[in-house]
């Protein structure tokens, strides 16, 4: 589907006359290209002329670039007047809303004996306003992403100079996290009349009668304000310390990655997912001022060994990592100060001085060295003291080289590189030294009882349009095969996926609605990271709303590892959403070919009819010869839940020359055994 026809069917009935002139914009170009060409022929039939290079002389004048530049500010100015409008519109519904919240909530906590309580009525008209709101936010992200695109293209095909005019209107990144981390707090007093959940957020009970399922998915940037959205009506936004003023630093979160540049050992255990494969990394989080980094190690253990994988971590302070790392501040003088303070256990310390011990060591006699940098926002979901259901969704991930390999010096003798801090989207960076992400990651992580399903909600999030299943990533796979593919031959199964649209149309009826009929319509048309959310440090920690999708733009996997192994197939090429910004006009190229005139039209006219011979020679032999297609994919119940009715594939790629694609492969306890009797059998 073109850009016009998705603007035009996905138009949301408030914003319907603040929307870009796309199509006329559009047509001011091709009419100006067209009066160039005309010009220039008539410039080529006069004999014994120079060719007047004037811009008069070549049809589009002065005049009509004034005309089109005040065009385009005259449709930027509207469309960032009213997301201005309609912004603070939204904070002030939201103000309105914590002082109708506070009064019915304080009525209740507040009333006498043979006080009545607030009704359930009151209850449900906070509700239904709340859900209003929310679906407010959700068109205007829509409205602002759409708004964003169409201005991208046309500045691209007029003159990428013009971008200036859009950095000038930011419309597109105004960042709304402070008023949904509000909106989280007064939906959850809303939902549970007045009595939220309280207690220790990385709290969860008896971990023995449960069983844990993390399963990872991809989430485009024009999906992410939506996601969250619906998220938060089910969980909050996982706030530690409700007291602090949100900050921007607060959901920043960036972990330093060591291996040997050398034999890349840490980044093959954890791709190939030996026994007892390891990473190990630095991590903190907020700004560069923050004092304690932790130094993590997670160990993986298979399944046939009857051990879980294990992370453990402990805390350091900055100035003291160098010397740790460096072997020149043993562990017993890391925790010397935390004996004497008493504020932990003995055995507690004892268990992080023999950590610290292990890594160090390991470090040391290994020549690990800082590779990879990762950073991202991340907004966390959880009910506090309840970790049956956990969501986590990290925007603007980048990841960034630490090393210092062909001679360039990154991080130096430092355990950090300094030139950077977490001023996303480090556009200070050559190109080589920094990949940012194009998708969010989403992480969903459930504890549920033996034979137990996770809640319906969950699994109609998980099979929807808005999310990609990508199992096992990691990134700090994803971040070394990136930075270094120069060194690393051995490539994670999702790289050839990184190509492919990720977007696709809806599978059945999710997402944002508003709460009545007469309002408007439904608005929803159209690890590596081995972190969990008790990693987080006891400070204001809570969600990245609406502006981080659009920042990204502008610049039953509930079970075993089985199911989450398998690929679901692409969709065809008409299923995306709208064609790629990158998208190729062939009648505006012919149009601007024709004003150059001379041989840069005719190289274009033949390009263009060599285009369409191969176009119907590749048609025509894809019909002779059927295309090879992966072997389906037996149904169970666990797949049906994820990928739905339809049918799935395995898909076949084909990796890059010199470089091999590793695909995770499952061998069940029962393979190692009869292994095991053969070898028996044959010494006997």
């Amino acid at each position: 589907m073109k850009f016009g026809e998705q603007l035009r069917t996905s138009v949301i009935r408030e914003y319907e006359w603040s929307y870009i002139d796309y199509e006329g914009l559009k047509n001011d170009l091709l009419d100006g290209a067209r009066r160039r060409g005309s010009s220039t022929a008539r410039d080529a039939k006069g004999k014994g002329k120079a060719q007047d290079k004037s811009p008069a002389a070549q049809g589009w004048s002065e005049d009509d670039e004034a005309r089109f530049v005040a065009k385009l500010d005259a449709e930027l100015d509207k469309v960032h007047t009213k997301q201005k409008v309609k912004a603070m519109e939204i904070s002030r519904r939201i103000q309105l809303s914590e002082k109708e919240v506070g009064e019915v909530v304080g009525r209740l906590n507040e009333r006498t004996v043979g006080e009545d309580a607030p009704s359930e009525e009151e209850f449900m008209l906070l509700e239904q306003d709340l859900s209003d709101v929310i679906a407010d936010v959700h068109d205007l992200a829509k409205f602002v992403q759409l708004n964003y695109t169409g201005f991208y293209k046309i500045i691209k095909k007029h003159d990428p100079v013009f971008d200036v005019r859009l950095k000038a209107k930011p419309f597109y990144k105004e960042n709304y996290d402070a008023q949904v981390v509000k909106l989280s707090k007064l939906w959850d007093l809303v939902r549970t009349r007045g009595n939220p959940v309280k207690g220790d957020s990385a709290a969860g009970g008896s971990q023995g009668s449960f069983v844990r399922q993390t399963t990872k998915y991809w989430v485009h940037p024009d999906n992410v304000t939506e996601l969250k959205l619906i998220i938060l009506k089910h969980l909050p936004v996982l706030v530690f310390n409700p007291n602090k003023e949100f900050e921007t630093a607060d959901s920043a979160i960036t972990s330093i990655y060591y291996d040997n540049p050398d034999t890349w050992e840490l980044y093959e255990g954890r791709l190939k997912k030996t026994e007892g494969a390891e990473a190990i990394r630095l991590r903190w989080y907020g700004g560069m001022k923050t004092d304690t980094i932790f130094v993590e190690r997670k160990t993986h253990r298979e399944d046939w060994t009857g051990e879980k994988s294990v992370k453990a971590r402990f805390g350091i302070k900055e100035k003291n990592v160098n010397a740790y790392m460096r072997g020149e501040m043993l562990p017993a003088a890391l925790f010397e100060k935390a004996r004497k303070e008493r504020k932990k256990s003995e055995k507690a310390i004892a268990e992080d001085q023999r950590l610290a011990a292990e890594i160090q060591y390991e470090v040391l006699k290994r020549g690990y060295k800082p590779v990879c940098r990762s950073f991202y926002n991340r907004t966390a979901f959880q009910l506090p003291a309840d970790a049956r259901v956990r969501i986590s969704l990290d925007t603007e991930l980048t990841m960034v080289r630490e090393d210092n390999l062909d001679g360039c010096t990154r991080s130096g003798d430092n355990w950090r590189r300094m030139d950077i801090g977490i001023d996303w989207p480090f556009s200070q960076l050559p190109a080589g030294d920094v990949e940012r992400f194009p998708y969010a990651v989403l992480e969903v992580k459930l504890q549920t009882q033996m034979g137990q399903e996770p809640p319906e909600w969950v699994r109609q999030l998980i099979s929807s349009h808005l999310v990609e299943a990508v199992p096992k990533f990691s990134k700090f796979i994803h971040g070394t095969a990136t930075m270094f593919p120069d060194r690393i031959n051995l490539l994670p199964f999702w790289f050839p996926q990184m190509d492919v649209d990720i977007r696709k149309p809806a599978t059945h009826d999710f997402g944002i609605k508003r709460p009545s009929i007469e309002a408007a319509a439904s608005t929803s048309d159209d690890d590596d990271d081995f972190a969990s959310d008790d990693d987080l440090p006891a400070t204001s920690r809570s969600g990245q709303a609406h502006g981080q999708g659009l920042r990204m733009l502008a610049a039953n996997p509930i079970a075993n590892g089985d199911a989450e192994g398998q690929v679901s197939e692409t969709p065809a090429a008409n299923d995306y959403i709208y064609d790629s910004e990158d998208e190729y006009d062939e009648d505006y190229a012919l149009e601007e070919s024709r004003r150059i005139g001379g041989i840069t039209y005719y190289a274009a006219v033949t390009k263009s009819m060599i285009r369409k011979a191969g176009s119907a020679v590749k048609t025509t032999m894809s019909n002779m010869i059927p295309n090879s297609r992966g072997s389906a994919i037996p149904r169970n119940d666990r797949l049906r839940m994820l990928y739905g009715a339809q049918e799935i594939q395995s898909k076949r790629f084909k990796a890059p020359k010199g470089k091999k694609i590793h695909v995770p492969v499952r061998i069940e306890p029962k393979v190692y055994f009869a292994a095991e009797r053969t070898f028996l059998g044959w010494v006997s």
